[in-house]
């Protein structure tokens, strides 16, 4: 059956961007360390994503084999919506309450929704029996709060940012409790999986 899965590198003190975010910076000052584990061997015919071995190419293969995306706008258009294209054609559903440019606005692949349950619905129903890549922390977060989000592949990096942008600033007062699956060690990242208990 699909889950709707957050995929996000952190550091160890829990941010996932560095200070200074905008839309020309969108990982902050600093914040590109936290995907190097993941840009190893990168070229530029492969969107950024280096061609990885061993467990960090598990876990890359496993994302890349998702079946649709749902991601915030301050996570799309930093990273240019991706050209339109996240990877092999899957439908992305971005998380918005304002209307796209003309040229976003245009493309195939990528649909505009307000409401993150109705985002979620709409990415597991496509994706069919893959699952769905969660990005960005403000959608993370609402889709945690609303019980739409099943669960957290969190890459964690040897690094203290000490400043910044933390995925988990904004939840309610609510405890949620998560069922840890699996432990991976990478190179310089440990990949920990989580399954939110409902």
């Amino acid at each position: 059956m699909s889950a709707t899965v957050l995929y996000m590198s952190m550091s160890l003190d829990g941010f996932i961007a560095g200070p200074n975010e905008r839309a020309d910076n969108g990982l902050g000052d600093g914040g590109h360390r936290l995907h190097e584990w993941a840009l190893a061997g990168a070229d530029a015919g492969d969107r950024g994503v280096g061609h990885l071995t061993g467990v960090d190419g598990q876990v890359v293969d496993e994302f890349m084999a998702t079946g649709a995306v749902v991601a915030g706008r301050g996570t799309f258009e930093p990273a240019g919506g991706w050209g339109g294209d996240h990877h092999d054609g899957v439908p992305i559903f971005v998380l918005t309450r304002h209307t796209p440019d003309s040229e976003t606005g245009q493309w195939p692949l990528v649909s505009y929704v307000s409401d993150v349950r109705t985002a979620m619905t709409a990415a597991k129903q496509a994706a069919g029996d893959k699952n769905v890549l969660v990005h960005g922390a403000g959608t993370a977060q609402l889709a945690l709060a609303a019980g739409v989000l099943d669960e957290l592949e969190i890459h964690v990096i040897s690094v203290l940012l000490s400043q910044g942008r933390r995925l988990f600033d904004h939840l309610g007062p609510e405890h949620i409790e998560l069922e840890r699956t699996r432990v991976l060690e990478g190179n310089g990242v440990t990949h920990m999986h989580y399954r939110v208990r409902r």
